[in-house]
């Protein structure tokens, strides 16, 4: 994209930045080519700090990215040492920075030894090219494997994982990942795909799709299957409600009740908004105000509706807005 692609990103960076956001979060698969999102994020963070150099302090700054898919070549795909390596020195070169805070396995490699990749990633934390590491779509027993192998052998554990997290994906992150949020793991989240790839927002009512929606996109047709899906088990019937609900009870949009709703659970760490614009930003950023005025009245009201509670853990009976305070 350019100079445009580094404009829209600043444009957006400032907006995130103002309400308070300090995360950003990239991959080295992101973007066309691949990693080109890498380089608009690392043009648009040097200017901005150019720009302001108080509000764009390093120090404030936690900048993560991901690394599994870097290319075509054989050895351009996975986490072997040598990828993990490559890949994160390649990262490195494009967002111009020294280091990234977070460095995530972007998702599990059935062809590398769990032990050589948590080798692997100890070698960037302690290189000095991470502050720490973790995961995305990793299973709850391969991130206990690799939490032990690292207390057993001195090596550095993983310290967060990234889920998709949202009202209708619960079982995994709600059940299944449970025991690891608890001692000793402790772990960390940043979740992606609040909004369902858009589902989530009331745009799709009836099964239809929009003109110029995100569904209508060439590289995005799986999102019309989900639609399809949600319209024959029900589930859009069930976004029909919450939309009624968020405007009616809260006076927001649905996007911002969904967002707001996955801000409730207390083992959510960060929430990653995948804004394609400045205005779809702004509107995700008041999910915020949102989620300090949600009740256990009205978690309780929308755990009705959606009625996809899963079985499990749970917090042992208890939901997960009733579990522990609210600090947001």
């Amino acid at each position: 994209m350019g100079e445009e692609g580094v404009a829209v990103c600043k444009t957006c960076f400032r907006i995130a930045r103002n309400a308070g956001v300090n995360l950003f979060d990239n991959a080295e698969t992101y973007g066309v080519p691949v990693g080109a999102a890498e380089s608009i994020m690392g043009s648009a963070i040097k200017e901005l700090q150019a720009e302001d150099p108080v509000l764009w302090r390093r120090s404030d700054l936690v900048i993560t990215t991901k690394i599994f898919w870097g290319g075509d070549g054989v050895n351009e795909v996975g986490l072997s040492t040598k990828h993990l390596r490559e890949g994160l020195t390649a990262s490195l070169e494009r967002l111009q920075l020294e280091y990234v805070d977070l460095v995530f396995c972007h998702r599990p490699d059935p062809y590398t030894p769990t032990e050589t990749v948590v080798r692997g990633m100890s070698q960037l934390v302690r290189s000095g090219q991470a502050t720490a590491w973790g995961t995305s779509e990793w299973s709850a027993a391969q991130l206990v494997e690799a939490c032990w192998i690292a207390k057993t052998m001195g090596l550095e554990p993983p310290q967060f994982e990234q889920p998709q997290y949202n009202m209708m994906h619960r079982q995994r992150f709600e059940s299944e990942y449970f025991p690891v949020f608890q001692q000793p793991y402790k772990l960390g989240t940043t979740i992606w795909s609040p909004l369902a790839s858009g589902l989530l927002t009331g745009k799709y009512e009836g099964g239809k799709v929009p003109e110029g929606s995100r569904a209508a996109a060439k590289g995005y047709e799986f999102i019309g299957g989900m639609v399809a899906k949600w319209l024959a088990d029900g589930s859009l019937d069930k976004v029909a409600k919450l939309t009624a609900f968020a405007e009616k009870e809260m006076e927001c949009s649905m996007a911002q009740l969904a967002i707001a709703w996955c801000l409730k659970n207390p083992n959510v760490s960060t929430v990653l908004l995948g804004a394609t614009s400045p205005k779809q930003l702004e509107e995700n950023l008041g999910a915020l105000a949102v989620a300090r005025s949600l009740t256990e009245e009205h978690m309780a009201a929308m755990e009705a509706i959606l009625d996809n509670a899963p079985e499990g853990y749970s917090g042992y009976g208890k939901p997960f807005w009733a579990r522990t305070v609210d600090v947001l």
